[in-house]
């Protein structure tokens, strides 16, 4: 496995390649990431994963300067999954100036949900993958399923620029009692991981509700945030979307889209101070 810091070296090296396949990461990798490497190996004839921690992707108030660093033991794992190339760069290497030209998504899909919480988020997404992109000019690029939106984002940007990159999404890795796996995971005191998984568990029910015909989604939301808050949680949002758009369903067409695979539902909430993301497809 070979360690490369800059874009030039970068290129030179996968110059001899035809078909790069990309993850992209911040590090702090766990299970979930190691999978997408080895869903890469098959696509290409060099698998590139990055790790660079964005700052554009991160509020004032979050958690940007303590983001665990944990190259080490990324690099060993890295190493047993069958990564070929892991692309490195620091903050001046990819950001030599400060980024006056970004992608900004379509607010109808950017700012609901994630978008709506944590404005701006999306617009530093589509910025470093877009320059990621250019770097290593991949012909398939993976990204987990447990961020559905931003999956969906990356997805339309690549489409509408007419990017020569396959996009895939690697199903959600979890752990036996149900927890999305997730590099915030690592955040969570003993006892709040063992909440944890009650945010996975209400978006089973709700789903359940879904397949057995329930249709008022303002109740069934509601009963979801509540079960959570009398938890001690601080839900951001419970909620049942399109899987093609992201758009709440209209109620004639609940029934009819839950029995054809067509509802995702979507959860975000805090528990202590960490935030964890889910979602469940209908």
């Amino acid at each position: 496995m070979k360690i490369i810091k800059t874009i030039v070296e970068l290129r030179e090296h996968l110059a001899t390649f035809r078909h790069p396949a990309f993850v992209p990461t911040m590090g702090n990798l766990h299970d979930g990431h190691l999978a997408l490497v080895r869903q890469a190996k098959p696509l290409g004839d060099v698998v590139v994963v990055s790790i660079f921690v964005n700052r554009l992707q991160f509020l004032p108030h979050e958690d940007f300067d303590t983001y665990p660093r944990t190259w080490e033991a990324d690099c060993q794992a890295l190493d047993a999954a069958g990564c070929d190339v892991v692309f490195a760069p620091s903050e001046k290497e990819l950001y030599p100036q400060p980024q006056g030209f970004t992608v900004q998504p379509p607010t109808d899909l950017a700012n609901m949900l994630e978008g709506h919480f944590r404005p701006g988020f999306f617009g530093g997404v589509c910025t470093v993958v877009m320059k990621l992109f250019a770097c290593v000019q991949p012909r398939v690029a993976l990204f987990g399923q447990k961020d559905y939106q931003q999956l969906m984002v990356i997805g339309r940007m690549v489409e509408q620029f007419a990017l020569p990159i396959q996009v895939i999404g690697g199903q959600t890795l979890r752990a036996q009692d149900g927890l999305a796996l997730s590099s915030r995971n690592n955040y969570l005191t003993p006892g709040e991981r063992q909440e944890a998984v009650q945010l996975s568990m209400a978006l089973k029910t709700m789903a359940q509700a879904l397949r057995q015909g329930e249709a008022n989604l303002s109740a069934l939301e509601a009963r979801a945030m509540q079960t959570l808050e009398a938890r001690g949680w601080n839900p951001d949002y419970l909620t049942v979307r399109q899987r093609h758009n992201l758009q709440v369903p209209a109620a004639t067409e609940v029934a009819l889209m839950a029995s054809n695979a067509g509802l995702v539902v979507l959860g975000a909430a805090r528990i202590g101070s960490t935030r964890l993301i889910d979602n469940l497809e209908v």
